[in-house]
C-alpha cells in the first residue's frame, strides 16, 4: 500500500471517530457552538476604533437633539454615558465582553448600563451598517494625516544627508552595472522624489475618507428629519456622501489607504535593498548605525542589516492586504455584506507596518555613514565615463549611433586587457577614429557630473538647486500644517 493511501485511510478513520464521538458529546457540541460564535466576533481587532466610535455617537445624539427628535434632556445624558465610556477605555477600565461581537455592541450594552433605557434613543436613525463605515472613515482619515507626517520626518532625513553630500560622487547603476558618475545628494533625493508622491497619495486617502456616512441607514436612508451636513461638519468630515446604498457598501477610500501604504512600503524597500547591498563587504559605501543591526548567533565578525531586511519582508503584507481587500470586495452585490468585516484587520496593519517602516527608515538614513572615498574609488575604476567618450565624438559631429559603436569597441579592448578606458592610449583611441585627441583624457567623473546641467541632472550645481526647492517644499508643507 501507498505510503500516501495510509494516511488518507487513517485520517479517514480519524474523522469518522470524531464525528460518532460529537453526536454523544455535549462538551464537543458545545465547542462547535463556540467556534461559530467566535468566527463572526471582531471585538479582537475592532475595539481600536473606540474614539471613532464614541465621536460618532455624540456627533449624532447631538443632531439628534437639534432636530428635536430626541429631547435635549436624553442627548446630554446620552453624550455624558459615551464620554464617561471614552474615558474607561482609555484608562484601561472598560469592562469588554466577547459574547458582545464587537466595539458597537459593547459601548452600547455599557451605555445601558450606565444611563438605563435612555440608551436606545442613540440608535434612532441610525444602523451599524452606515455607523460602522463613517467610524472607519474617520480612522482612516486620521491614520492618513499620520502617515504623511511620517513620510515627511522620513524626508528630512533624507534631506540632512544629501545637502553633506552633494559632491559625493557615487556610480549610479542600470541593470546593477556600473552606468554614469552621480552626486549621492542627486541619488537620495530621488527617494525624496518617490516619498513625495506617497505623501501626495497619502493626502488624496484623507480627503477620500472624509465623508460621512451617517443617515444612511440600512441601506435606504431614515424616515427622520436629520440634518446630516452637521453631523458630518462636528466630526470633521468635508461632506456627505450622496447614494446611501453605495454609502454603506463602499470601501474605495479603505482600498486608496492600504494602495497608498503598498506604493510606500515598495519605496522603502527599495531603499532597504540599497541600503544592504550598499553595506556589504563586496560594496562597502556605507555603514548603519549599531542601532539599526544586529549580530550573529555563531559568527561574531558579523553585522546582519535587519532592519532593512525587515522592512523588505514587511512590504509583502502590505501588498497582499491590498489583493486581499480587492479580492474581498469585487464580488459583493449592493449593499451591505458581513464579507465587509474583513477590510479592518488589514487596513490596521497596513497602516501599522507602513508607520513602522517610516520609522525605521527614518533612523537608518540618519545613522548611515557613507564612505565618500570608497564611492568615487568604485566610479573612477570603473568603465563609467564610457559614454562621455561616445559623447565627446559626437561632439566632433560624429551621429551618437557610430559613436556607441566604437566606444563599446574600445570598452571591450580595455577590458580584454585589464586596463580601463582613462588607461588606453592616445594612439589606440586613434586607431578606433581620428577624432581622438588628447582632450579625451581630460573626461573625467567629475568632467562627467559636470556636464550633465539640465534641470534634474546630476551636476553639482543643478543638485544644489534641486536640494534647496525640496527643502522650500519642505517648509511650505510643515509650516502650512
Amino acid at each position: 500500500m501507498r505510503a500516501s493511501t495510509k494516511w488518507v485511510i487513517a485520517a479517514r478513520d480519524a474523522y469518522n471517530f470524531c464525528m460518532t464521538s460529537n453526536q454523544n458529546d455535549p462538551a464537543a457540541s458545545a465547542r462547535g457552538s463556540q467556534l461559530a460564535s467566535d468566527f463572526t466576533v471582531s471585538l479582537h481587532y475592532d475595539r481600536r476604533l473606540y474614539r471613532e466610535d464614541i465621536a460618532g455617537s455624540i456627533a449624532h445624539a447631538r443632531m439628534l437633539a437639534r432636530q428635536e427628535i430626541i429631547s435635549a434632556g436624553s442627548a446630554i445624558s446620552i453624550v455624558e454615558g459615551l464620554q464617561s465610556i471614552e474615558a474607561e477605555i482609555a484608562a484601561g477600565d472598560f469592562p469588554w465582553r466577547d459574547d458582545l461581537e464587537d466595539i458597537h455592541m459593547n459601548i452600547e450594552a455599557r451605555l445601558f448600563e450606565l444611563i438605563g433605557d435612555v440608551a436606545g434613543k442613540l440608535h434612532t436613525a441610525r444602523s451599524r451598517n452606515d455607523q460602522v463605515s463613517t467610524d472607519t472613515r474617520l480612522y482612516a482619515k486620521s491614520a492618513a494625516v499620520e502617515l504623511v507626517v511620517a513620510v515627511w520626518a522620513t524626508q528630512n532625513a533624507l534631506l540632512q544627508q544629501a545637502e553633506a553630500h552633494v559632491e559625493t560622487v557615487v556610480p549610479g547603476y542600470t541593470h546593477m552595472q556600473r552606468g554614469q558618475p552621480v552626486s549621492l545628494a542627486h541619488h537620495l533625493l530621488a527617494y525624496f522624489e518617490m516619498l513625495d508622491r506617497d505623501a501626495e497619495r497619502f493626502a488624496n486617502a484623507a480627503h477620500a475618507a472624509s465623508v460621512s456616512t451617517l443617515g444612511s441607514g440600512a441601506m435606504a436612508g431614515v424616515p427622520y428629519p436629520i440634518d446630516r451636513h452637521s453631523v458630518a461638519e462636528e466630526l470633521g468630515l468635508g461632506g456627505i456622501t450622496a447614494n446611501s446604498m453605495d454609502a454603506v457598501s463602499d470601501r474605495d477610500f479603505s482600498l486608496d489607504l492600504i494602495y497608498a501604504a503598498s506604493v510606500c512600503m515598495l519605496h522603502l524597500s527599495r531603499l532597504a535593498e540599497e541600503f544592504i547591498i550598499w553595506s556589504t563587504d563586496e560594496f562597502g559605501f556605507l555603514k548603519l548605525g549599531d542601532g539599526y543591526t544586529s549580530g550573529s548567533s555563531i559568527m561574531p565578525q558579523k553585522r546582519n542589516s535587519d532592519f532593512a531586511e525587515l522592512t523588505r519582508g514587511k512590504s509583502g503584507r502590505v501588498v497582499g492586504n491590498l489583493m486581499a481587500a480587492m479580492t474581498t470586495l469585487k464580488g459583493l452585490p449592493l449593499t451591505y455584506n458581513r464579507d465587509l468585516q474583513e477590510d479592518k484587520e488589514g487596513l490596521f496593519d497596513s497602516v501599522d507596518t507602513a508607520l513602522m517602516a517610516l520609522g525605521v527608515a527614518e533612523g537608518m538614513i540618519e545613522s548611515a555613514t557613507f564612505d565618500v572615498e570608497k564611492m568615487r574609488n568604485a566610479a573612477e575604476s570603473s568603465y563609467v565615463l564610457a559614454t562621455d567618450i561616445a559623447d565627446y565624438l559626437v561632439g566632433k559631429g560624429m551621429p551618437f549611433r557610430q559613436a556607441h559603436v566604437i566606444v563599446s569597441n574600445l570598452s571591450e579592448q580595455a577590458v580584454g586587457s585589464g586596463r580601463f578606458l582613462h588607461e588606453l592610449s592616445l594612439a589606440e583611441y586613434q586607431a578606433a577614429s581620428d577624432l581622438f585627441d588628447e582632450a579625451v583624457f581630460d573626461i573625467t567623473v567629475d568632467s562627467s557630473i559636470a556636464a550633465r546641467d539640465v534641470e534634474g541632472g546630476t551636476a553639482f550645481n543643478r543638485v544644489r538647486e534641486a536640494l534647496e526647492v525640496a527643502k522650500l517644499r519642505m517648509s511650505a508643507v510643515t509650516d502650512d500644517s
